[in-house]
């Protein structure tokens, strides 16, 4: 899998919060709370702003807060086809795997990338490319489990896989 786009950068501590406001959690439907992501963040017009595609990029602990999964529902529904961190919150970390977004820890690559970067990721090789200055950076792979539920686009639709396979 490999995907590519423009980056969004975003700091450090990135809350559910900040990913998703409370406010509208009145909501399941994935479309309308794709329409206010990152509403309370550093880029409060990002869910206006953004392209389908683009890359959100970030410090440490993206996703810590709440548990509830509504926060990467709301990127992966926004277009936005992986986030690279520094680090994760470990309940967003299986929220995001479980519904299907990918989400790489590298943490030079977040160092030296800058708003607006082209970036490319290959979540199989674990690589993470700034084609705009033309870096390479290791990031962490996932195990082929993992890498299994992200291919099929989430944890309820590999279930679904394994059990047709059983039939």
């Amino acid at each position: 899998m490999i995907v590519k786009g423009k980056v969004w950068k975003f700091g450090d501590n990135v809350d559910t919060d900040q990913i998703i406001p409370a406010r509208y959690l009145n909501t399941s439907d994935p479309y309308e709370l794709a329409q206010h992501a990152m509403e309370d963040s550093e880029h409060p017009n990002f869910a206006k702003e953004h392209k389908e595609g683009d890359i959100i990029v970030a410090g440490r602990n993206f996703g810590s807060g709440s548990s509830r999964e509504h926060a990467p529902i709301a990127i992966k529904y926004a277009g936005v086809p992986v986030v690279i961190a520094k680090s994760f919150a470990r309940i967003f970390f299986r929220n995001a795997i479980n519904i299907g977004l990918p989400i790489v820890e590298a943490p030079q690559a977040v160092d030296e990338i800058e708003h607006g970067d082209e970036v490319e990721v290959d979540l199989e090789q674990g690589i993470v490319r700034n084609l705009t200055k033309g870096k390479e950076y290791k990031a962490t792979r996932f195990p082929e489990t993992l890498m299994a539920i992200l291919r099929a686009g989430g944890l309820m639709e590999y279930a679904k896989e394994k059990l047709k396979d059983n039939v």
